[in-house]
Parts: C-alpha cells; sequence; structure tokens
C-alpha cells in the first residue's frame, strides 16, 4: 500500500491488526473513515470481509446510496438493514444519552447480522479525533465487542484523509457526515418532521454549492453553522435571500447564522 513516510508506520500496525483477523463484519456508512477502513481490510485479505450499513431516519437517501456504491466498486460483500429509530422511545427523547441508545441498536444489528454470517470479528471505524469530543455511543460499541482498528493504530481524521487521497478513495475529501439527529438539540423530542426539514434544509445549501456546514433545527428557527471561509458567501445579499426563501419553504420561520462557524461536536455543548 502506498502512503507517505508520516503514516507508514501507523498503516503498518493497521494491516498487522487486519491479517490477524479471518471473517470481519464493519459497521459501514460510507463516510471518510469506515470507507478508508474497508479498503485496508480488503487488502488485508480475509477469509470473509462483510459491510453492514444499517439505515434509519437518521441516515440520508444519498448516504445510503453512496455506501452501497462503494462497497460494491471495492467487491465486498454489502448488507443494509433497516431500522425503525423513531419507534425507540429512549432515542427519540433526544436526552443526551441519545447517542449510546442509538447506537446500542445499531451495534446490536450488525452484530447479530454478523454472527448470522458466521463471522466473530466486529469492527467499526471511530479514529482519534472522536475521542475528544462526547460520544456515548463509543460506550455501545465496547459493551457490543467492536474493535476500533483505527484508534489502536493512531489514526487521526487527518490522517485518514490523506491516506486514503494516497490510495485514490473518492471519499477523501468527503465533508464530514452525522446523523440527522445531532441537529435537534438535547431535549428536543426528535421528529420525523423535525428530521426532513433538516434533510431538505442541507440538500438545498448543497445545491447552492456549500460544503461544510450544518442546518440546526431549534423549534422553527434554523440557524445554519458554516465553515468560516464561506460565511461571507452566504451573506451576500443575493445568496442570503435565496436562503432565507428557500429555507422558509421548507417549513423554517426564521432563518439565522451563527457567526462562531460550524465545528465538530457543537450541539454537545451542555
Amino acid at each position: 500500500m502506498k502512503t507517505s513516510r508520516a503514516c507508514s508506520g501507523k498503516i503498518e500496525s493497521l494491516s498487522r491488526q487486519l491479517k490477524g483477523m479471518k471473517k470481519i463484519a464493519l459497521a459501514f456508512s460510507g463516510g471518510v473513515d469506515s470507507t478508508f477502513l474497508l479498503a485496508c481490510a480488503r487488502q488485508a485479505g480475509p477469509e470473509k470481509l462483510l459491510a453492514i450499513t444499517v439505515s434509519s431516519r437518521f441516515f440520508t437517501r444519498k448516504e445510503k446510496d453512496l455506501a452501497e456504491k462503494l462497497a460494491g466498486s471495492m467487491g465486498v460483500a454489502h448488507t443494509c438493514l433497516d431500522l425503525d429509530i423513531l419507534g425507540q422511545d429512549q432515542v427519540v427523547q433526544n436526552t443526551p444519552r441519545r447517542c449510546y441508545f442509538c447506537k446500542t441498536k445499531i451495534f446490536s444489528l450488525v452484530r447479530e447480522t454478523a454472527i448470522k454470517n458466521g463471522i466473530d470479528t466486529f469492527l467499526h471505524a471511530v479514529n482519534t479525533d472522536d475521542l475528544g469530543d462526547y460520544r456515548p455511543g463509543l460506550e455501545a460499541a465496547k459493551e457490543l465487542g467492536f474493535l476500533a482498528p483505527l484508534v489502536d493504530a493512531g489514526f487521526s481524521k487527518k490522517e485518514i484523509r490523506m491516506c486514503s487521497r494516497e490510495m485514490g478513495l473518492e471519499t477523501w475529501d468527503l465533508p464530514s457526515q452525522s446523523c440527522l439527529a445531532t441537529r435537534i438539540p438535547y431535549n428536543d423530542p426528535i421528529t420525523r418532521e423535525k428530521l426532513e426539514m433538516v434533510d431538505q434544509g442541507e440538500s438545498f445549501l448543497r445545491e447552492l454549492g456549500f460544503n461544510s456546514f450544518r442546518v440546526r433545527c431549534h423549534g422553527n428557527v434554523a440557524r445554519i453553522e458554516m465553515d468560516p471561509g464561506e460565511i461571507s458567501s452566504l451573506m451576500d445579499k443575493n445568496t442570503s435571500g435565496i436562503v432565507s426563501h428557500g429555507l422558509k419553504k421548507i417549513g423554517f420561520k426564521y432563518v439565522s447564522c451563527d457567526l462562531d462557524g460550524y465545528k465538530t461536536g457543537n450541539m454537545n455543548k451542555f
């Protein structure tokens, strides 16, 4: 595997881990991290490799389609499971422990599917940057026996992107993904309507050419967090008018821009 000197040691560490696993199931979202891990696992040549995607109202159709496409392009067996996440009371209540309850359901499905396919090694693609944020879902993964080889090898998000680019993976510059529930403040119950407004709002901004942002749903208020480098474009008189009109048409009554910009984990400040 061709990689830069800076990551060569970590790649070797990751490869050693993966080569020691005969049958692997990976919780696969199709994002930067899980695609990189899947590509590395494939190169390790296990006896069996299965990518498992769990689709729910927190996961957009575009993300589901991309996961299917990526697994197919690598020639890796892939299965997609549907989860009625809005039927889970502990999740829709949206307490600060929401992610724990959600990941418990997701990883349980992945684990059960893996076992049915004769696989006893379960992986998820958390990286070292994730350890610095509030992520109770990591507890669920650990409790269910999931391994985190990217963390064990010391990979940061930046290093994963760099290695992905050198490996020719199309996801190397894919904007960071997170479930749609992260757009709704804790203790504000999650509904299908709110998720659809967020999904439609972010799709609209993406069509306008914006890349790194989030549309946070505060009742009837859309609070846009935008990468600082794109805020000036958003605040252009013509563009801001288009954005305001578009988001109000979706269902928001008020549209605002957070001048502090977008930063992963902003909604974890509670």
